[in-house]
């Protein structure tokens, strides 16, 4: 397998993940504790649990085979979108790391903040991975975008 071949296989959408992984690890542990994994998830049924991780982890791992490339005008909407939305996202948390019991913490659109933002850069990854590294495989932007 040539240089250009592996170097073709780096350049994939995961790489627009990191930052958001790396971020969550970081300060999951200073959010509020309604959003602590043993109080967010004790109430939620099974039927609903299982296929949201499910589901999570097909979104998590499928930008490992969509390649990275920001050539054509929708790429670049894209990460755009994905600028925006990562930005957005990380205020959100912030907002309620610093100042949990604030208005704007304390408010439905506020406190589900780090469950909406992200439909932003996500969408902005759907338009950026346009192509799977997968020969072969049909692929449009929209199927990750309905997975998200």
């Amino acid at each position: 397998m040539s240089f250009s071949k592996i170097l073709g296989y780096a350049c994939n959408c995961f790489w627009l993940l990191a930052p958001i992984l790396i971020f969550n690890l970081l300060f999951t542990r200073q959010l509020p504790a309604a959003y602590q994994m043993n109080v967010f998830w004790k109430d939620i049924p099974k039927a609903i649990s299982l296929p949201e991780n499910l589901l999570r982890m097909i979104v998590m791992i499928l930008p490992v085979f969509m390649r990275l490339r920001v050539s054509t005008t929708s790429q670049k909407l894209g990460l755009g979108l994905y600028l925006t939305g990562l930005l957005v996202y990380f205020a959100s948390w912030t907002v309620l790391i610093a100042s949990p019991q604030c208005t704007w913490s304390m408010s439905a659109v506020g406190f589900m903040a780090p469950a909406w933002t992200p439909i932003v850069w996500l969408l902005g990854i759907s338009l950026i991975g346009d192509e799977l590294l997968l020969p072969g495989v049909a692929f449009k932007p929209w199927m990750y975008g309905v997975l998200s």
